[in-house]
């Protein structure tokens, strides 16, 4: 049975919807955390113009290899192992890295890297799109983000939702300009540098 997440089947359209637009003069896109492959999947299928390169952490990628097989199209590679943590990342380049409902889930440690990171991955001129939550200065979007937020923490302290301010000024020190900040279904944001 392959992996499934509710949250990517009632998202993928919505962020569908806008990578249209921010992807749609880019050819190769590095994706960040594929986790199941429902994205990859979903978005290699709808946006055929590009290469969609999967990514994710050696314990995500059996199930997100065999998604791919049964119902990847052409346009979508076989998933590489990618944790940000270790150094140096694998030999990849895209001129579009996306990465959805990773932030959260991983230590902040982990998002430094993965931002400073992206300079060995993406090409000048390159775009990030990153799905999520955040706060904004300091305050949750929602009383829903907040029972979230503790709800993550109390599974694992270093996890929970994270300051856009932040995740922004490591963005433009990887040398990226925010382009974007789209408001999205179930309390997300889907944020966009260039």
């Amino acid at each position: 049975m392959l992996p499934f997440s509710d949250a990517c089947e009632r998202n993928k359209d919505p962020i569908l919807a806008i990578l249209g637009g921010a992807l749609a003069d880019r050819t190769r896109v590095v994706e960040i955390g594929a986790g199941t492959g429902q994205h990859a999947v979903h978005f290699a299928r709808h946006l055929p113009h590009l290469r969609w390169q999967p990514t994710d952490r050696a314990e995500h990628l059996p199930g997100l290899a065999a998604r791919i097989a049964a119902e990847g199209p052409p346009n979508l590679a076989v998933p590489v192992e990618l944790d940000v943590m270790q150094d140096p990342w694998p030999p990849l380049r895209g001129d579009a890295v996306f990465s959805a409902n990773t932030l959260h889930i991983m230590s902040w440690q982990a998002v430094e890297a993965l931002l400073a990171g992206l300079p060995t991955i993406l090409e000048a001129g390159g775009v990030l799109a990153i799905y999520g939550p955040f706060k904004y200065a300091g305050r949750f979007t929602t009383a829903s983000n907040a029972a979230f937020d503790a709800m993550l923490r109390e599974r694992d302290p270093k996890s929970g939702v994270r300051e856009f301010e932040a995740v922004n000024a490591l963005a433009e020190s990887a040398g990226l300009k925010l382009q974007a900040d789209h408001a999205m279904p179930a309390n997300n944001q889907l944020l966009v540098w260039r």
